[in-house]
This record gives structure tokens, C-alpha cells and sequence, in this order.
């Protein structure tokens, strides 16, 4: 297949949806998976629309089994081709650390680092056969600095972000790129409803677009005088990380601690 391809998990709804779309778009042949197989159905639906294809699958990402299945099928319907991984799926529980039961706290973790290392592990066989291969793990700019209200949440993309530089550079010789990508809020269900002291400061501006259109930014050829790996999105998300580069860990701390108003 000449066609390009990129493999999304959590395709169905919000950021992974609008990435789909957006690659779709722009010719790609879309391996859309979910757990929700109505969206799943709705969005072949619109890729088709968009003149281009698809293939789309059941996918618990927390199952290292359906991952194995899911990949196989795409590689066979993608003639052994894998551009970009897109790992997307993920959940956000905010509240008080200590009021949440145990078992929320590791749900957060199957998934949102859980989903990634079967990922990971998983599609890097395809990725390794692909010529200048690309992998982009959704992060988070609660990765910047741990967010009261969002602790477990903000720890998983911090181990996001820890296999995302490791893996960048582990896989060079491979020919394969690992990216990160730092919204602040986006407006999706996974946030609708959250209120925490940083959403009140900051508020949740972005749309799923806005990170799709990010997204596929990041995995297009550009001319840069230095290897990027970590791609914020949006002006909040560019200055805090930007500022949390060159503050002093103090001073971090306080800017955190007033927009979390703890």
C-alpha cells in the first residue's frame, strides 16, 4: 500500500475521533479502535465520506490479546504498513486523592499507562518495518507539575512522558519517532463535569480539533534546528511548560499551588 496509515486507539469519540478525521483527510488509510462500536460505525461511516478508508476494531487497550488481534488485522488490511501510532484512550477521574477508592486510582493507571506500554509493545514489530515510523502518546500538561485534585491522573502522563523520552531515543536506530503531546483541558466527555481548582483558574478551552489538528502537525516533515519530542498545545500549555523550563522548582511550585488555589 502506498497509501500512509495511522493506528488510533480510543477512535471512537473526542481527540481520537477528530484525529481520525483529520488523517483521513489528508489520504491516510485510518485504523480506528474503540470499545465503542457504535461510534466505530458512525466514523467508517465519515471517513468514507471523506473519500478516504478505513479499518476499525473492538479495542480494550488493557488487553494485550485484542491489541495482538487488532494490529494483525490492520497490518493485513494496511499492507504492512504503520506510519504513525496514536495512543489516545485514556480516562480522567478527578477528586480528592484520599477519597477515592483504591481500585479508581489503578484504573487510571491500566489505562492510561497500561494501554500505552501494550501499545507500545505491541505495534513495535509494524513500526520497526515502516520506514521513518512515528509514535505519539497523548500526554498532559498536568505532567508539567503534580495537580491537587488530578494526582493519580497527572502521575500516569507522568510515566507518559518518561517512556515517551526513553523511547525516543532507545528506537532511533530503528528509524522511529516518539512524541508527546501536552494539552491543558479539552472540551470532551472526559472532562465534562470536572471542577478542580486549576479548571477554574485556567478553565478547558481547547477542542478535540485543536489537538487533532496538533496532532497531525506534529507527524508532518518540518525544518527544526533541534529534535523535538514534547509538542504543548495551546498558549496555557506552551507558557507553562515553557516557564517550568526555566523557574526555579519553588517558584514552579507556587504558580501551581495558586492556580489549583490549595
Amino acid at each position: 500500500m502506498s497509501q500512509p496509515t495511522v493506528f488510533i486507539t480510543g477512535a471512537a469519540a473526542g481527540i481520537g475521533r477528530a484525529t481520525a478525521l483529520t488523517f483521513a483527510a489528508a489520504g491516510y488509510h485510518v485504523g480506528a479502535y474503540d470499545i465503542d462500536e457504535t461510534g466505530l460505525a458512525s466514523l467508517a461511516k465519515e471517513i468514507a465520506a471523506k473519500g478516504s478508508t478505513s479499518t476499525t476494531g473492538i479495542l480494550d487497550v488493557t488487553d494485550t490479546a485484542q491489541f495482538t488481534e487488532r494490529l494483525k488485522e490492520f497490518d493485513e488490511a494496511a499492507g504492512g504498513r504503520l506510519d504513525v501510532l496514536i495512543n489516545n484512550a485514556g480516562i480522567l477521574i478527578a477528586g480528592q486523592f484520599a477519597e477515592q477508592a483504591i481500585e479508581t486510582h489503578r484504573k487510571q493507571f491500566d489505562i492510561n499507562v497500561g494501554g500505552v506500554l501494550n501499545g507500545l509493545l505491541e505495534a513495535f514489530p509494524y513500526l520497526k518495518k515502516t520506514r521513518g515510523a512515528q509514535v505519539v502518546n497523548l500526554c498532559s500538561a498536568s505532567a508539567i507539575y503534580g495537580q491537587p485534585e488530578l494526582a493519580t491522573y497527572g502521575a500516569t502522563k507522568f510515566a507518559v512522558r518518561g517512556l515517551t523520552e526513553a523511547l525516543d531515543l532507545e528506537w532511533h536506530k530503528h528509524d522511529i519517532a516518539v512524541k508527546a503531546m501536552w494539552p491543558l483541558f479539552v472540551q470532551t466527555a472526559m472532562t465534562k463535569g470536572i471542577q478542580t481548582g486549576t479548571t477554574g483558574s485556567l478553565g478547558i478551552k481547547l477542542t478535540a480539533q485543536d489537538v487533532a489538528d496538533a496532532i497531525f502537525k506534529a507527524t508532518q516533515p518540518a525544518k527544526r534546528i533541534y529534535h523535538k519530542v514534547h509538542f504543548p498545545v495551546g498558549l496555557p500549555s506552551k507558557a507553562l511548560s515553557m516557564g517550568s523550563r526555566f523557574s526555579p522548582v519553588w517558584l514552579t511550585r507556587e504558580v501551581n499551588r495558586r492556580l489549583s488555589h490549595s
